[in-house]
């Protein structure tokens, strides 16, 4: 559950943690979401990969095989109709490509889910950044026209 603080009522110090914490809470969010991409990218790309499989015959199919981030064999695929999947912490499962193609898109479409929600979190936090900014300018500015009419008295 959520507090709502009226940010009049806080002093400069307050105010001044409030948008500590807020600016960390936004930069993880935005390094989740840059994180999120990338995953989505990834996901993607496999799903691409698979789907390129479909209707191909086995005798057809060069691919090249990395060995390393820059060094590539040429190799031939032996089976086109079943692929290998990451599931995830280190675990594969052996799929056809119509049922490895549909959890690429299932994953694609969850972090997709995930993204949209991380996108609102971000802009809420935004918002709320942006509001405390704008009570310390203020709060500033008054404090700036304060000192000013007590230097001329």
């Amino acid at each position: 559950m959520s507090q709502q603080v009226n940010l009049n009522d806080l002093d400069f110090q307050s105010l001044q943690q409030v948008k500590n914490q807020l600016e960390e809470e936004l930069s993880h969010l935005t390094q989740s979401y840059s994180k999120l991409k990338g995953a989505q990218s990834r996901f993607t790309d496999c799903a691409d990969s698979v789907n390129a499989l479909q209707g191909e015959r086995r005798e057809e199919k060069t691919i090249l095989v990395p060995l390393t981030s820059s060094l590539y064999v040429p190799g031939k695929l032996s089976n086109v109709e079943k692929v290998i999947v990451d599931v995830g912490t280190g675990y594969y499962i052996e799929k056809s490509v119509g049922d490895a193609s549909k959890f690429y898109t299932d994953k694609v479409n969850y972090v997709k889910q995930n993204l949209e929600k991380l996108q609102e979190a971000v802009t809420g936090k935004q918002n709320s950044l942006r509001a405390i900014v704008s009570v310390m300018q203020e709060r500033a500015q008054q404090q700036h026209q304060q000192q000013q009419q007590q230097q001329q008295k």
